[in-house]
């Protein structure tokens, strides 16, 4: 009878299979380690990409932020404005109220019985000093003065005895204590401001 040996196909099998399954293993140790690259390299491009997008959105930020306080200060320089205007306009108003007032107190006289000394005027309170020939005159300029329209309020503050001139002729000094109505602002013009 004959007899084969096996042994040795089996041992070179299984030295095949060990070789195989190395192989197998030392491609599957590459192919991960070429996907954990890959995998590295594309996060790592990421990461770059949104680092620069950042610091891109930073610098916008910054131009922005530099926009908006120029914008900010415009809008103080224009308050500023408005105020100086309203400022001006009421200047403006106001320079015409004692021209106009002297001038009405040319009809509010009474003519040829009496003269104003002096008259002044701070923050709305007039206070008219004058002469008049007697009392009846006095009242009768302070009708007038309440009929003008030009004062909330009248008040005589005194009336005295005064001598007057080089004859002493005996006259009739008052004060009058008055507070002017108040002048209305101009409306302001809608669209007039910049921060609507």
């Amino acid at each position: 009878m004959i007899r084969i040996n096996l042994l040795p196909f089996r041992a070179a099998r299984k030295k095949d299979n060990i070789r195989r399954q190395v192989s197998v293993f030392l491609l599957m140790l590459i192919i991960v380690a070429i996907a954990t690259m890959s995998i590295n390299i594309w996060m790592s491009n990421n990461v770059q990409a949104l680092t620069n997008e950042v610091a891109a959105k930073k610098t916008e930020l910054a131009r922005y932020d530099k926009i908006n306080k120029e914008i900010e200060k415009i809008r103080k320089q224009l308050k500023l404005f408005d105020k100086k205007i309203d400022v001006i306009k009421t200047l403006e108003l106001n320079r015409k109220g004692p021209l106009r007032l002297l001038d009405s107190m040319t009809g509010i006289v009474v003519e040829n019985r009496m003269w104003l000394t002096s008259m002044t005027e701070q923050k709305g309170a007039v206070n008219i000093k004058g002469i008049a020939i007697d009392e009846e005159t006095v009242a009768n300029f302070m009708r007038r003065l309440e009929a003008s329209g030009l004062f909330a309020s009248v008040n005589l503050k005194n009336i005295k005895q005064t001598s007057v001139g080089k004859q002493k002729m005996s006259l009739k000094s008052f004060i009058f204590n008055c507070r002017k109505k108040a002048v209305k602002q101009p409306a302001k013009q809608p669209g007039n401001k910049a921060n609507k």
